[in-house]
């Protein structure tokens, strides 16, 4: 039937369903502090529900720059995050199992959107926790901020600060590009 979905989409849309559950078991990004009175580095691991590596020390030097301390009940994202990423596990299976291409467009498209209004909720959260800084702490350079950077590398005072999805993240992307593989196999289809 030209409004169902093949085999393979279905099952590309089981495997995507299969690594979002586990990328919440996961951490889903990292944020690696290298400078020299560090050797070892920082790291700051961030989970669909909480925050794990060197939080405590990590607050500890935020302290002295005026930034915020990180607490996982400071943000809603870690309350909601693992229900959305099970909702949409859930959403792939369904859609492997009725198999009908407008919804797996319908998927597709909503996860993409998902996935760009989750890394602008993670800037801002950076954002705002680089530039609201205390007034009165202990070090203040004029004119700095200490956001780090989205993804990538950025240098901060002595740290190196670099910010790359994590295995649950990549899990995430994974499952992403496998429900584009099912669409354009879909599409291709559709037009022959």
């Amino acid at each position: 039937m030209k409004n169902n979905i093949s085999i393979l989409s279905r099952i590309l849309l089981i495997i995507s369903a299969g690594l979002l559950v586990y990328s919440v078991y996961v951490p889903i990004w990292q944020i690696d502090l290298d400078a020299p009175q560090y050797p070892e580095g920082l790291n700051l691991k961030i989970f669909a529900d909480k925050l794990g590596g060197d939080v405590e020390i990590i607050n500890g030097l935020n302290h002295y720059i005026g930034m915020k301390t990180l607490h996982a009940e400071d943000f809603i994202e870690f309350s909601i995050l693992t229900y959305i990423i099970f909702f949409y596990a859930l959403f792939a299976v369904v859609t492997a199992a009725l198999g009908k291409k407008k919804i797996l467009y319908s998927l597709f498209t909503l996860f993409v959107l998902f996935g760009i209004i989750a890394m602008v909720d993670f800037w801002r959260w950076e954002y705002n926790y680089g530039h609201d800084l205390d007034p009165h702490a202990a070090i203040i350079v004029p004119g700095m901020a200490y956001q780090p950077p989205l993804i990538g590398f950025k240098q901060l005072l002595n740290f190196g600060a670099y910010s790359i999805p994590d295995t649950g993240g990549w899990m995430f992307i994974g499952s992403g590009v496998l429900m584009l593989i099912a669409v354009i196999k879909e599409v291709k289809f559709s037009k022959k």
